[in-house]
């Protein structure tokens, strides 16, 4: 099969998002400080080793359909959907917002593509559930972090 030029337009959005997202975890990773420093540090290791084999399995998914893959830096500085992340130390209740945010955002793209994916190659849409199911469940992992007991369950506790 040979990707149409929709579809490579769409996995090379997911692939955007993903490497960026990378990009962002180790940024938030060397610069978290505060209150359970360790565990939101590990964290996000979880989630750039996630994103990197995300990457990986699109891109390679892009070559396999016929479609070239674009992970140049320029690239993913032009075409992410994230917001960029701040630059200098940022606390840890700070951190687990702004990465669940983009965890969020990440999935919106993939979520927004996946129709016009699955219409075309649903092989390549049962690798966008894959990838969708562990970065919502690592938004809620890292969101955890600031909830406390009895907050809402679609919001975390304003401290």
């Amino acid at each position: 099969m040979k990707a149409s030029q929709t579809l490579a337009t769409n996995l090379q959005m997911v692939l955007t998002d993903l490497i960026e997202l990378q990009l962002q975890g180790k940024q938030a990773h060397w610069n978290i400080v505060g209150p359970n420093f360790r565990d939101l540090h590990l964290q996000l290791d979880e989630l750039v080793a996630a994103t990197r084999a995300f990457a990986d399995e699109t891109a390679e998914r892009m070559r396999a359909l016929h479609a070239l893959p674009d992970g140049r830096s320029a690239t993913i500085a032009a075409g992410t959907r994230l917001e960029p992340f701040p630059e200098g130390l940022t606390s840890t209740k700070d951190a687990v917002k702004l990465v669940t945010k983009r965890l969020e955002r990440a999935v919106q793209t993939m979520r927004d593509v996946h129709d016009e994916v699955d219409k075309e190659d649903p092989t390549t849409a049962d690798l966008l559930h894959e990838f969708i199911a562990r970065l919502e469940q690592l938004a809620w992992m890292i969101n955890a972090e600031t909830m406390t007991a009895g907050a809402s369950v679609s919001e975390p506790t304003q401290d």
